[in-house]
């Protein structure tokens, strides 16, 4: 299923955001984020002077160093393209963000360190989609590492700490979770009946 079709209409505005995850060789985790805006015709800056289509409005990266658990070691921006000269100067209070954790809620402790008039708009909008690359990078990788040893799905997530009740397919209720739930119990259960064994035929 797809959109409906569109309305007769003229496109005037792209935005571009790209997220990326790496595992880097000294154990901690590299997340980086850009945002490009773009419009489709030119126009008068008054800081820039004669803006020409397709050259960037904004074009903006943050790079976010975690732990394991997400707690942010150092936190880096920088601004290539702005409406206003002194926007680039923003970029400065973005390593005030080292010392969180990426975490539910943490976006309301990133607010006070660098919300409104102590940082940059777009910068701030960019860790939206970075804090759950952060996730999608280091938890899903970590649960691929002990599948490859032999894990079955339910416990590589245990283990890995799923995000239970973070989205709908998530939900406590639901029937994915519950799916691995069961086959966590399985695993256990399995586990025991082996001891029970062992101790009996010694």
């Amino acid at each position: 299923m797809d959109l409906s079709p569109p309305a007769p209409r003229k496109l005037l505005h792209v935005r571009s955001v790209e997220c990326r995850g790496y595992a880097r060789e000294d154990g901690l985790w590299d997340i980086e984020g850009s945002i490009t805006d773009v419009k489709t015709y030119p126009f008068e800056s008054r800081f820039r002077g004669l803006v020409l289509a397709d050259d960037p409005v904004h074009e903006m990266a943050i790079r976010l160093t975690v732990d394991d658990r997400l707690n942010i070691e150092r936190a880096e921006a920088f601004t290539r393209r702005s409406p206003y000269e002194v926007c680039p100067s923003a970029a400065w209070a973005f390593s005030k963000l080292a010392g969180l954790r990426i975490k539910g809620g943490w976006m309301n402790e990133v607010k006070e360190r660098y919300g409104r008039a102590k940082g940059c708009t777009h910068l701030l909008e960019l860790l939206y989609p970075v804090g759950t690359t952060a996730f999608q990078t280091v938890f899903a990788y970590r649960e691929h590492l002990l599948r490859e040893q032999g894990l079955p799905e339910g416990e590589a997530m245990r283990r890995r700490g799923p995000p239970t009740n973070s989205c709908y397919a998530l939900a406590e209720d639901g029937p994915v979770v519950q799916r691995l739930k069961a086959e966590v119990a399985k695993l256990k259960t399995a586990a025991e009946e082996k001891k029970v064994e062992k101790k009996e035929a010694s």
